[in-house]
């Protein structure tokens, strides 16, 4: 019975591979300084951490992790560092058909490793000494990440800027597609791979965008009542509202209808148009009573106007019964009957 050849469906031994590559660093030392600053066993840990525990300063545990970290590196291109080989052809393997670029957190979940932050820096750690393997360190604009560097030939970096710059000059939630072509980039999955690797940007429901963009990256209860309604096109009543958020794939989706209620309430961007009912601002809503719009309706208009003229104008901006306006039109003091069935807005009632 032949044994079963290594694929990126069978899980990956990153200890084996830590191991080995350990095991080619002769001194202790140095050893120690390489699990430390990669996180290799326990959590990474700073240089100014590791020199106190060794008795040498900050800038001489920079200088050995370099200079550690180089020599592995030319052992991998020699192939003398054990599994190194297997480990990149894997990478590669995943990388390829994803747009030779992905988040290490991703590429760990793909290779069948267990999920944890260990395990995470210990591929980004192997992917560093791999030559054909780029690792894009995480900092305030950057995930970590693993690129093929064939692909992109030192400019990853480069390339995801100019997929956020895309967006902004968008200036508005966009798909894949529109992104791409706006970054002039013909390879929709490395455009969305450069997308992901980006901290500037989030995407949902099939959009990209700017992570201050409630619509891509809502962040509490109002921005994802704001996400309901615009995929919703119009009018909801709180309830549906709340019953699409429970069904969503939002994180934190558990919360109660009341809330969902009182958030609409304050939100300005949220306009009651009925009983119950909201709609969105932006769509040209305005607050206010049934009396307020059939007061701005007759003032607009300047002149007096009939009954079922003004109900059919009401009826365009709020979801109320038509009895519900023909009360508020005879039983407020400042519309004034002027003849049968028509009226005109009085000011000095109004006043």
């Amino acid at each position: 019975m032949t044994e079963p050849t290594d694929s990126p469906e069978k899980a990956l031994q990153t200890e084996d591979i830590i191991n080995g590559i350990l095991g080619v660093i002769e001194r202790e030392r140095e050893r120690e300084i390489i699990s430390r600053r990669f996180g290799l066993f326990e959590r990474k840990e700073t240089l100014e951490q590791i020199g106190e525990l060794l008795s040498i300063t900050r800038e001489r545990v920079r200088q050995l992790e370099k200079a550690v970290v180089a020599r592995l590196k030319a052992n991998a291109e020699a192939g003398e560092l054990p599994h190194i080989a297997d480990f990149e052809t894997k990478v590669l393997t995943v990388l390829n058909p994803n747009g030779s670029l992905m988040r290490v957190a991703t590429l760990t979940e793909q290779l069948k490793a267990p999920e944890s932050r260990i395990e995470q820096a210990r591929v980004a750690f192997i992917a560093q000494l791999c030559p054909q393997l780029i690792v894009i360190d995480e900092d305030d604009t950057h995930y970590l990440s693993v690129a093929i560097a064939a692909t992109f030939d030192d400019k990853v970096k480069a390339r995801i800027v100019e997929v956020v710059n895309a967006i902004k000059e968008l200036g508005e939630p966009s798909t894949i597609d529109a992104v791409a072509a706006k970054a002039n980039l013909t390879d929709l999955k490395q455009t969305e791979a450069l997308a992901r690797s980006s901290k500037q940007l989030a995407t949902l429901n099939g959009l990209w965008g700017l992570v201050k963009w409630p619509v891509v990256n809502p962040k509490n209860i109002r921005d994802k009542i704001y996400v309901i309604l615009k995929e919703h096109g119009k009018h909801m009543h709180f309830n549906d509202i709340a019953h699409a958020i429970k069904d969503s794939s939002f994180k934190r989706k558990d919360v109660t209808t009341q809330a969902i209620h009182n958030e609409l309430i304050k939100d300005k961007r949220f306009v009651l148009v009925g009983r119950g009912i909201y709609a969105l601002k932006e769509w040209g809503y305005e607050k206010g009573t049934v009396a307020d719009i059939i007061a701005e309706i007759l003032r607009k208009e300047g002149a007096a106007l009939h009954r079922d003229e003004i109900v059919k104008r009401v009826l365009k901006s709020r979801y109320v019964k038509e009895t519900t306006i023909l009360l508020n039109l005879q039983g407020k003091p400042q519309f004034k009957r002027v003849a049968k069935a028509t009226y005109i807005l009085d000011d000095e009632a109004a006043a």
